[in-house]
């Protein structure tokens, strides 16, 4: 019987951070969580949030261009997915993140405090699980 985990979290993969997100598998309502430095230490961080938050699977968001083809970030996140499966045991799903970062600005920028590039990071990763999580049926 698989072993059962209490949460999902998603990635925004950036070059210079990882904006965190997560959601219980039962409320399925994700939250921005952290905001990951990219470096030297950035998968060792994130596998300690993959166990504080019992996560049993990742979702990272794809960029494409804005006719759906590939541009140089995917190949980097698509590298950067690759060593995320070295480090971790768990399933790892792509998925779409069309705009979710001016999505995410733009939402920060209507509440009208202050915020870092590390909150919209965050709040993208948000959309892209909360999109993730629409499609889910729990065997994705």
């Amino acid at each position: 019987m698989p072993a059962t985990h209490n949460s999902i979290l998603a990635l925004d993969v950036g070059d210079k951070r990882v904006g965190v997100a997560v959601a219980s598998v039962v409320a399925r309502l994700p939250r921005p969580l952290v905001t990951v430095m990219r470096g030297k230490d950035c998968l060792k961080e994130l596998s300690d949030i993959i166990d504080k938050e019992d996560a049993g699977e990742i979702v990272v968001g794809l960029p494409r261009g804005l006719d759906g083809q590939p541009t140089a970030q995917t190949e980097a996140t698509e590298s950067f997915v690759a060593e995320l499966k070295k480090s971790i045991d768990l399933p790892v799903h792509l998925q779409d993140e069309a705009v979710t970062s001016r999505q995410a600005e733009a939402e920060l920028n209507a509440r009208g405090q202050s915020y870092e590039k590390g909150d919209i990071d965050a709040l993208a990763a948000t959309y892209i699980l909360e999109d993730f999580l629409n499609g889910y049926n729990g065997t994705k």
